[in-house]
């Protein structure tokens, strides 16, 4: 009879199909390239079969079999069930921990600033929040629920739209001050423009060409300036008297609440493309900690928009 698949055997399989290298699925596993190469080939050994041609030219890489190629999609939702179910077993032995995914402009800009809130409302739930600039895989980093801006159609994930968006030019009081009035948008010539760089405008991300084109003005240049690959910092830029902004609604309103920042030319709007979405895992969706979390950043979202709706619109549930 032969051996029982371990689970780190098939998780050592997944991870080196997906990364198409035992190298990089030893990184991700935090083991050595060696122990990940032997549990694929005690798992070849109890099929009988190869699960990968190892191809060279440049830089070797593992390919799957067709066969393999066939499992892999059930193997990885095995995964995401076992996920889940561990979830459940931690909601009823050890209290409830909420792993959050969220651009760090996000976090630091809106999420952070009313967090406490949540952590009143629910003081039983202990927020974990992961930040990073690249999307991350929900079930094999142990994400519950997560911010994301875009399209709202991310592969895997159920997305509810949390808040639409508006662009415009903004530069903080003193600068204003310092510059003079601004009349007309064609008055920017001359002025440093602070670029946003954090995502890509073939995704539909609005640029100063953008505004500049719905505000009628002709002739302006659209390139120059500073360019900043993060909302917050480019928002903490204007705010410092560097120049002039393009900000984004839902991460520049509570510094425009707080006189922070000043909107330039509010008659003028321009709608984002793009929008902010809650997503988590539809078989988890369910879980009582992400149904809080998920209604209370829908409340906090009407809230915001109720005490400045010229800021940002927000999408009531």
């Amino acid at each position: 009879m032969k051996t029982p698949v371990h689970l780190t055997a098939l998780r050592a399989f997944e991870a080196s199909a997906r990364h198409q290298s035992f190298s990089a699925a030893a990184a991700e596993l935090h083991v050595t390239p060696a122990a990940i190469g032997q549990l694929v080939r005690g798992l070849e050994e109890w099929l009988g079969a190869p699960l990968f041609h190892r191809q060279s030219g440049g830089r070797s890489r593992l390919v799957p079999t067709a066969v393999a190629e066939q499992a892999l999609p059930d193997i990885r939702a095995g995964f995401d069930r076992l996920s889940v179910g561990l979830s459940r077993l931690r909601e009823g032995s050890m209290g409830d921990i909420l792993t959050v995914a969220a651009s760090p402009a996000f976090a630091a800009k809106w999420l952070l600033p009313r967090i406490d809130d949540f952590h009143g409302s629910f003081p039983e739930t202990d927020v974990r929040l992961n930040t990073n600039l690249k999307l991350v895989d929900f079930a094999a980093q142990g994400i519950d629920v997560g911010v994301r801006y875009g399209r709202g159609s991310w592969p895997g994930l159920v997305a509810e739209k949390l808040m639409d968006e508006q662009i415009f030019p903004a530069c903080s009081p003193l600068w204003l001050e310092r510059n003079g009035s601004l009349a007309t948008p064609a008055d920017l010539a001359n002025k440093p423009l602070i670029h946003d760089l954090s995502v890509d405008t073939q995704m539909g991300f609005a640029s100063w060409r953008d505004w500049f084109d719905r505000a009628g003005a002709e002739g302006v240049a659209a390139t120059r300036g500073m360019q900043v690959n993060n909302s917050a910092a480019v928002l903490q830029a204007a705010i410092d008297g560097h120049g002039v902004a393009l900000a984004r609604s839902v991460m520049a309103g509570d510094d425009v609440a707080a006189g922070r920042l000043v909107r330039l030319f509010p008659e003028i709007e321009l709608a984002s493309q793009l929008a902010y979405f809650i997503v988590y895992r539809a078989d988890s969706g369910s879980l009582p900690k992400i149904v809080a979390f998920r209604d209370w950043l829908m409340r906090k979202a009407i809230e915001a928009g109720r005490s400045d709706p010229h800021i940002t619109s927000y999408v009531a549930r």
